[in-house]
């Protein structure tokens, strides 16, 4: 039964334009004919690109034996943009193009295919994947919904996805939360947030797109409060509670964050938008959820950021080792302000100081702001959002992990994306600006057989094997330590590192790289090394990097093969330390505790099932290292159906 009063009372705060809305639902004939025609084209074009007849396209079919493998090698793919038409970021992976050339498909088969999906990664049964919405826990349920596409393995058509676990590793899907049924959300049920009311009661905030292509803010709420699985919703009558203020263009408007609590007992939220290139996120308050104020000025501004999406803004104690609720401030307490930037698909934040009384946000450091400094993971990683979650005191990051193969690659296997394992976030005290993450401590129960190794030694330009059996499910924690000798007498250099611009692994430093190569078959000719690299500078003093090579993971024509990484601050008397989660075809990485993250994607053609092996290497000139290591095998998470669950619309 709906609940009829699902939020708090309406009040007559004026904030909301009750005539903005009812602007919306007038289509003007030219801008209808204009959708028409233009999906005309559109269907034109994708009826020749899935053609199977003479075409040569990318987008491979089944044979008569249910294989998978491409026709001929020589099939060209053709990149093509999804998403930044109607107001989000690009969606479809064309990075591995260079100047829009066209790339040769790789002939996958079946056996390539199935091993690439996770065992202990979220993900759905099939088809499109993209941002974590509205995550929460509920009456002994954690709760996650997401933006799918329930027809198909790219980006579209999309709504709300859900799921729900006890653990935050073992998933039952469950129906579809929301679909795009009303005007306006017609054009896509987009990403939103969950708030939590003092009486635990549930509202959701999410972006519509509506028929005219307008980003609108609407509310939703569960039809029974008393249901701990939140199965069906019911989208409020008097939707969109918010549009564009004036001043923002209509595609330049998304992502409601979770509400927090002011002292003089308002809600508050933020929403990214932009103002021609600066990235912007306005803040306006509400008592119902209904009308809204919009504040003057922004939270934050950043010139030449781009479009903010996906904002997230949350406190984080200085002195306490847990998580806080979104509204919880005072002296003790430093926000973080999160944007995903359009322009180049990373998530970036910065840790300052929030000013309640006038809706402001200040970063301690601005050579650090957001956009310009820190990032969530220098990998593969976007659209992230965080939770508090009151039933262990933590809060909870959720992030997208795209794909970095090609489009007719995910077509083929019927599948693409995946979310990252939920990580526990906290400030780091001891050096102030930076973040840890680190994997929930409920992955650990998917622990099998360990294995440990003290104090290997690795000299300089060797590689040592590690016997730990099929090396494609593993929990990984080492530790390193350099050479002291070597340390001192390295002549220092004026040469600047950079982990995307080195060259790899096998541009050899004297004190770097070194560290572990995953996914690598017995010969080397495929392997993603995880590693440090350090440099000494002419002034003696040493940084730290932490770096992910992909150029030599697959011998595969059509993935991105990028060097990912960046500086990892590490402390005087500090061991160098990491954490490695291999899934198939996603690599974790986790350094000094979390400082800096790395997620990647990989698709090995041989280092695959049981020829995937594990090594450690050291490509240094003229430092050995000393390794201890404790590897675990990795049991597969149990991701199903809900018991009884009736297919989804």
């Amino acid at each position: 039964m709906v609940d009829t009063r699902p939020f708090l009372p309406v009040s007559s705060h004026a904030g909301s334009d009750p005539t903005g809305p009812s602007e919306n639902r007038r289509k003007p004939m030219k801008l209808q004919l204009s959708i028409f025609f233009v999906l005309l084209t559109v269907g034109f074009f994708a009826a020749l690109l899935t053609s199977n007849n003479g075409s040569d396209n990318g987008f491979v079919k089944e044979n008569e034996h249910g294989s998978l493998a491409s026709p001929s090698s020589e099939k060209q793919l053709r990149p093509v943009s999804r998403g930044p038409a109607v107001g989000v970021s690009e969606k479809s992976n064309r990075l591995f193009a260079k100047d829009n050339e066209n790339q040769l498909a790789y002939p996958w088969n079946n056996s390539m295919l199935s091993w690439q999906r996770t065992a202990f990664h979220f993900q759905p049964e099939k088809n499109w994947m993209n941002d974590p919405n509205g995550p929460l826990f509920y009456k002994g349920w954690y709760h996650f919904f997401y933006q799918y596409n329930p027809h198909a393995a790219v980006w579209g058509d999309i709504v709300w996805g859900h799921a729900v676990s006890k653990d935050l590793i073992h998933w039952l899907h469950l129906p579809l939360a929301m679909v795009a049924d009303q005007w306006y959300d017609k054009n896509g049920v987009w990403t939103g947030s969950a708030t939590i009311l003092p009486d635990g009661k549930v509202v959701m905030l999410y972006t519509g797109s509506t028929t005219e292509n307008v980003q609108v803010q609407n509310l939703a709420y569960p039809a029974d409060h008393s249901d701990p699985l939140l199965i069906n919703w019911v989208k409020y009558s008097g939707n969109p509670v918010l549009v564009p203020p004036p001043g923002i263009l209509d595609k330049d408007f998304r992502d409601p964050t979770t509400a927090w609590l002011t002292s003089e007992g308002k809600w508050r939220i933020t929403i990214g938008s932009k103002i021609n290139k600066t990235g912007i996120a306005l803040v306006y308050d509400t008592k119902d959820f209904i009308n809204y104020e919009l504040l003057d000025g922004v939270l934050h501004a950043v010139p030449r950021t781009g479009m903010w999406e996906c904002v997230d803004f949350f406190p984080v104690s200085k002195t306490e080792e847990n998580g806080l609720d979104t509204s919880v401030n005072g002296p003790s307490v430093k926000h973080v302000v999160k944007a995903s930037l359009d322009d180049d698909r990373h998530d970036y934040y910065s840790i300052g100081t929030y000013h309640e009384k006038n809706g402001t946000w200040i970063p301690d450091e601005p050579k650090i702001d957001v956009g310009i400094g820190l990032r969530y993971d220098y990998g593969i990683y976007y659209a992230a959002k965080t939770f508090y979650d009151q039933n262990k005191n933590r809060r909870v990051l959720w992030g997208w992990i795209g794909e970095s193969d090609s489009e007719a690659a995910d077509m083929q296997k019927g599948w693409a994306s995946v979310q990252s394992i939920p990580r526990t976030i906290l400030f780091d005290k001891k050096i102030g600006t930076h973040l840890l993450q680190w994997p929930v401590e409920e992955i650990e129960s998917l622990r099998l057989k360990s294995y440990e190794f003290n104090q290997v030694k690795v000299q300089a330009g060797s590689v040592v094997p590690l016997d730990v059996g099929p090396a494609t499910q593993l929990d990984i924690i080492a530790e390193f330590e350099i050479d002291k000798e070597a340390l001192e007498k390295t002549t220092g250099s004026n040469v600047t590192f950079s982990c995307s611009s080195s060259g790899g692994t096998i541009e050899r430093g004297a004190l770097g790289p070194f560290g572990l190569l995953v996914l690598a078959d017995d010969s080397l000719s495929e392997q993603t090394p995880v590693y440090f690299y350090i440099a000494k500078g002419s002034d003696g003093k040493l940084k730290t990097f932490f770096c992910n090579d992909q150029s030599r993971s697959s011998v595969a024509s059509d993935v991105n093969k990028r060097i990912y990484g960046n500086l990892v601050p590490v402390l005087e008397g500090e061991k160098l330390s990491l954490r490695v989660l291999v899934d198939h075809s996603i690599v974790e990485s986790f350094a000094q505790g979390g400082r800096t993250v790395i997620t990647s994607r990989v698709y090995p053609t041989k280092a695959i099932y049981g020829a995937a092996k594990l090594f450690l290497f050291n490509n240094a000139t003229e430092a050995s290292v000393s390794a201890s290591l404790r590897i675990w095998q990795m049991n597969s998470a149990f991701i199903r159906p809900y018991p009884n669950n009736k297919e989804s619309q």
